[in-house]
């Protein structure tokens, strides 16, 4: 959010002319102008470097490398990494990247040379300005120049021939015909763009305007004056609208001295990025997943940064309030909920969790990232440079007393006794809406639970991205499809997109999270997702779930659909990772994913054992009034790629036939000692209706007897409390 700049507060006169500024042209909302931003920024008064730091700041930042640990780790690591690429020899020609990266074998090898190029030379800018070495100027100069003779910036995988087909994102229109720059471009003209601010001094006026020509060719002119004809600029629900302003953005400020007119691209980056920060719920939640939310504020740190220290503060989008108010509860909470296509794990990188702790006084952001993110082992592309540059906040980290957390704006649900402690049992479910055709899964429905670290029961992860995986063949693909997730399937209808190319929008395809409670004893989770599938076979699906903490599960499901249907309650059980394949290049950024490891399971007709790590459980299934086997099965796999192979990926299944228009079953999970155990608690297990509007499930334990009971209203059942 903006704020007034001093000058125009003190040129007020009253309290009313105040609050009007404030109302109409510094709202949340408001689309600032170009002449704004200027007014905030001293054009005429630029030096470079400008960006991140003055050259007044520089002994401020040696001495935090020498008086702090984790500073000085990093740049010692830096200047290792620095003096190879002193010695890293530029290719020319350059190699250029398959026009199907996606499916050859090998990938992209051009794509981890230009990754060379940026980081190579934004670390050895960077140690320019710290050392004043000139070597390390001249050697990020060539590596700037290498760049800019790049035939193009955007990467072959979002180019006309593989991207048109994609299903576009909430407010894309369908008919998008260029491609000509693309979140890699992007992220090449920010890398460029840091460069240009920490090298100037040393560049020659050749090398300035070479390095300037390309920002300008490669990105700049490419979007300004014609965002309308790119996709993603209206995509404010998807990272790309981000990403792709951020580059820009960046690009332009660091030309203002030379090209002051830029101002207007300065101001579209704001207001666009704004925009898509609009779209994050009001708990932090992002729909697109986890992965998808760390790519798209990591991404976006650069611009926000540099254009909140080139204006003064006055344009500072951390003060957005969806970002100020839940920065980090997101990959915080959602640990182990892999669900989209982004990951369980733990997410940085630790820059961009240092930036967002700093500047939003974030407690459980800071407890977040000192339990959970290693600056020492980053993988992202200019991490070091920026843990100096933002290094670990001085916000003291406090531990969140409430463990679980409902995420509302995207229908999420995490349960959970601790965060710490792997003996626990952590439940991560979701309903929301299948309008997500970009990155969403049709898991309307989904639950994962997790016990010392393993996925038990697992969100299946995809085979790589295919050149088809964003197009309608991605609900071709188990993981993407609901037939590759813990869901209820009636007579095999499976759920539907609310988008298909070419084709409107269909409203209301999906279904929300009913209520959700925690306590120190209990979580419960009550969804409802009938209206993600098509209505013809599945009338009705309730799916309550309760963690009874710390380690025993019960779902209840609640099925609606005509008498001898064929109902099937799916479980997809953790796998062991099948070997690595050669990566089919990165036409997206990734985010790190749970680890996966294998769960063996063996069926013994009234129930399942899954057991991993010398860890056990049982799966109990009960169904009300009526008989059930549990199925064996496998959904084969195989993505679109010259060296993919067929896989199987197994599941098992509680089966039944519906006796009347609602079928009630009950899964109980929970730890066993071994097979006579387990067998013991199956005999104690029931499901009985205990009077005509109530159900009791129930199982006896070494620990003591669980009694669940669940009340019928108008819209079906629910836990009474």
């Amino acid at each position: 959010m903006t704020t007034i700049p001093r000058s125009i507060a003190r040129g007020a006169r009253g309290k009313i002319l105040c609050v009007l500024i404030l109302a109409i042209s510094f709202s949340l909302n408001a689309q600032v102008t170009k002449e704004q931003i200027a007014k905030s920024i001293q054009i005429e008064k630029l030096q470079h470097p400008y960006l991140y730091f003055t050259k007044d700041e520089i002994p401020a930042i040696l001495k935090r490398i020498q008086s702090d640990q984790e500073c000085k780790d990093i740049m010692a690591s830096l200047m290792m990494r620095a003096h190879r690429w002193l010695y890293f020899q530029i290719k020319d020609p350059a190699p250029l990247p398959p026009k199907h990266p996606r499916y050859v074998v090998g990938g992209n090898p051009a794509f981890s040379y230009y990754q060379e190029l940026t980081e190579g030379g934004t670390t050895l800018a960077f140690l320019y300005q710290l050392t004043g070495d000139v070597a390390y100027a001249k050697k990020a100069i060539a590596f700037a120049v290498a760049m800019s003779d790049l035939p193009d910036w955007t990467d072959d995988t979002h180019k006309f021939d593989i991207i048109y087909p994609r299903v576009w994102p909430r407010g894309v229109p369908d008919d998008r015909v260029v491609f000509s720059l693309d979140i890699w471009g992007s992220e090449k003209a920010s890398s460029v763009a840091i460069v240009y601010d920490w090298v100037y001094p040393v560049m020659t006026k050749w090398e300035r305007d070479k390095i300037r020509g390309a920002l300008l060719e490669k990105a700049i002119t490419k979007v300004r004056g014609n965002y309308d004809f790119f996709w993603w600029s209206y995509a404010y629900r998807c990272n790309w609208s981000a990403v792709c302003n951020n580059g820009l953005g960046l690009a332009a400020l660091t030309l203002l001295k030379e090209d002051p007119q830029l101002i207007d691209v300065v101001a579209e980056s704001y207001n666009r990025i704004a925009r898509t920060f609009d779209n994050i719920g009001e708990d932090g939640g992002w729909q697109e997943g986890r992965g998808y939310y760390q790519v798209m504020m990591r991404l976006s740190l650069p611009f926000m940064g540099a254009l909140k220290e080139v204006s003064n503060g006055t344009y500072n989008l951390f003060r957005h309030e969806k970002v100020k108010s839940h920065p980090l509860d997101f990959l915080l909470y959602g640990l182990t909920a892999n669900f989209e296509d982004g990951g369980g794990g733990p997410m940085g990188p630790a820059f961009m969790v240092n930036k967002l702790v700093e500047e939003a006084g974030d407690a459980t952001g800071a407890w977040y990232r000192e339990k959970f993110v290693n600056p020492r082992y980053e993988r992202y592309p200019n991490s070091g440079v920026f843990d100096i540059i933002w290094p670990k906040s001085s916000v003291q980290p406090v531990e969140p007393k409430v463990k679980s957390k409902f995420f509302p704006s995207v229908n999420w649900a995490m349960m959970r006794s601790d965060f710490l402690d792997p003996s626990t049992v952590t439940i991560a479910c979701k309903a929301g809406y299948n309008d997500d055709p970009h990155h969403g899964h049709l898991d309307c429905g989904q639950f994962i639970l997790t016990w010392y670290g393993v996925p038990f029961i697992r969100d299946i992860s995809g085979d790589g991205n295919d050149e088809l995986v964003f197009n309608e063949d991605r609900w071709l693909y188990p993981y993407a499809s609901s037939a590759g997730n813990n869901l209820i399937f009636v007579n095999g209808e499976l759920e539907i997109s609310a988008k298909l190319k070419n084709q409107p929008w269909k409203e209301g395809i999906g279904g929300k999270i009913l209520d959700f409670q925690t306590s120190d004893k209990r979580d419960y989770v009550l969804m409802d997702p009938t209206h993600a599938y098509p209505g013809k076979e599945l009338k009705k699906w309730r799916r309550s779930i309760i963690l009874e903490k710390p380690v025993v599960t019960v779902v209840l499901d609640e099925v609606g659909a005509a008498p001898g249907s064929t109902i099937e309650a799916r479980f997809f059980p953790s796998v062991a990772p099948p070997q690595p394949r050669a990566s089919s290049g990165r036409g997206e950024p990734r985010a790190p994913s749970t680890p996966v490891v294998g769960v063996d399971y063996k069926l013994h007709g009234d129930h399942v054992l899954l057991s991993a790590q010398r860890h056990t459980m049982a799966l109990i299934p009960l169904v009300l009034e009526n008989s059930f086997k549990i199925v064996e099965n496998a959904l084969p796999s195989q993505a679109a790629r010259e060296d993919a192979a067929l896989s199987w990926v197994p599941y098992f299944e509680t089966v039944t036939t519906a006796k009347s228009a609602t079928s009630i079953i009950v899964t109980l999970i929970l730890p066993v000692n071994d097979e006579k155990e387990a067998e013991a608690m199956v005999k104690t297990a029931k499901l009985v209706q205990s009077s005509p509007n109530e159900l009791e499930a129930s199982v006896s334990t070494s620990s003591g007897t669980f009694k669940w009971v669940f009340a019928k209203d108008k819209d079906g059942y629910a836990l009474k409390n």
